[in-house]
């Protein structure tokens, strides 16, 4: 009697080749780094990680890099979690970097953009040689042009021209003095497949990502928080209205949808509907201009 050939699941497969990736970067370089912010997408790739070397502890630290303006709820997950596995957290500041006089505060409180500098000199101080991140090929055009690893130059700059084949899932690591790497395992996962990953694990999330009731206010098309940020202006009245968010990160530029998707099944539904991909549907500051997101990653942003 034939048996039928055994196949892996899409979700098993995704899974698989992140494991690879963290494995693989744990064997070929010294001292990597996973950035964790208590966004779902870090909160998968940590989920993953502590997969890949179970029942071993976690073999490198996390990385938040804190604009000051993030969401409380999220914080206090970032938090519970470190403290919940014995994780290790570095917390790289934007506003010691504006106190210091580093970095100057944007006319447009939007701090999103003021994290290059603060990451770079966390890499530098600690001198990481491969940065975990939680970004997809599917989010943003600049991003899909990026391999899993991606060689960053002393000055932590990206050059499209400098990346390298990977081909049969093989992954150079290769780097000079100074030099590093930014490493993606959810380069080939979709926002539905993390949603349909989570449901799948039952990961839990902070409750932002859900359907509830919150004060916003209408500007460029986007329904954003109040906050220390400077929002709203005199002209922005505040509405209550039930949102929840697809990706979290400033307060500044990060906006919220209209939503009933209150459960995880809800979420998932919703999102196999919509169009908009998460980040162009509500990242104020990758609507500066079609090539926003890649004029930062160049400068050494994620």
């Amino acid at each position: 009697m034939n048996e039928a050939p055994y196949t892996l699941s899409h979700l098993d497969a995704l899974e698989s080749e992140a494991v690879h990736v963290f494995r693989e970067v744990a064997g070929e370089l010294e001292r990597p780094v996973l950035l964790f912010s208590g966004g779902k997408d870090s909160i998968v790739m940590l989920h993953l990680a502590r997969k890949a070397f179970a029942p071993a502890a976690l073999p490198f630290p996390l990385l938040h890099v804190d604009t000051g303006h993030n969401f409380p709820e999220v914080l206090g997950y970032r938090d519970r979690t470190v403290l919940e596995y014995g994780l290790r957290l570095h917390i790289a500041s934007v506003q010691e970097f504006i106190d210091d006089g580093r970095l100057r505060e944007r006319p447009d409180g939007t701090r999103n953009p003021l994290q290059t500098l603060p990451l770079l000199d966390a890499i530098e101080r600690h001198r990481f040689d491969a940065v975990f991140g939680g970004g997809r090929r599917d989010e943003e055009k600049a991003r899909a042009k990026e391999r899993v690893f991606s060689l960053r130059d002393e000055f932590g700059a990206w050059d499209p021209r400098r990346q390298r084949p990977e081909l049969w899932q093989l992954y150079n690591g290769r780097h000079a003095p100074g030099e590093h790497v930014r490493v993606f395992p959810l380069s080939n996962w979709t926002e539905l497949d993390v949603w349909q990953y989570i449901a799948r694990e039952k990961i839990e999330l902070p409750a932002i990502y859900f359907a509830h009731e919150r004060e916003v206010f209408a500007r460029d098309g986007m329904w954003l928080a109040p906050g220390a940020w400077g929002g709203p202006r005199e002209h922005e009245p505040l509405q209550r209205r039930m949102v929840r968010y697809r990706t979290v990160g400033d307060m500044s530029c990060t906006g919220a949808v209209d939503s009933e998707a209150a459960t995880v099944e809800q979420v998932i539904a919703e999102i196999a509907a919509s169009r908009l991909t998460e980040r162009g549907a509500t990242r104020a500051d990758d609507k500066l201009s079609e090539a926003a997101m890649e004029d930062r990653k160049r400068e050494g942003y994620f």
